[in-house]
């Protein structure tokens, strides 16, 4: 008797290529690790290790710096005819965080905290 007709789960182990292809999915995606996590068939304890090792593998070749894309872009006029300062922060799921002039730093601060928990 095989192992299929013992009904018997064999654990199989993912290549790095297959691991980063999972981690690119998930940023993508714009869902949350849970419904991710089940739409692949992955237990959540083994989709936080492949991203905690994918993170430690980015960390050691880049020596924890890394680069990210920005682009400039014309300011908006608003009412007045004075021009509006902001920022925008786009993230990999597509959300997008504005930051209009006078913002309030500490604010800014726990909203990145919540966002790099996720």
């Amino acid at each position: 008797m095989d192992q299929q007709t013992q009904g018997i789960k064999v654990k199989r182990r993912r290549s790095r290529a297959e691991i980063e292809e999972l981690a690119a999915e998930y940023k993508g995606s714009g869902l949350g690790t849970a419904a991710f996590c089940q739409l692949k068939g992955l237990s959540r304890s083994t989709f936080a290790r492949y991203r905690k090792r994918q993170e430690q593998t980015v960390r050691k070749a880049t020596g924890g710096k890394h680069w990210v894309a920005v682009e400039v872009s014309g300011s908006a006029a608003i009412a007045g005819g004075e021009r509006a300062s902001s920022l925008a922060v786009v993230l990999a799921s597509g959300r997008r965080i504005e930051i209009g002039r006078g913002f309030d730093a500490d604010t800014l601060q726990r909203l990145l905290a919540v966002v790099e928990r996720s």
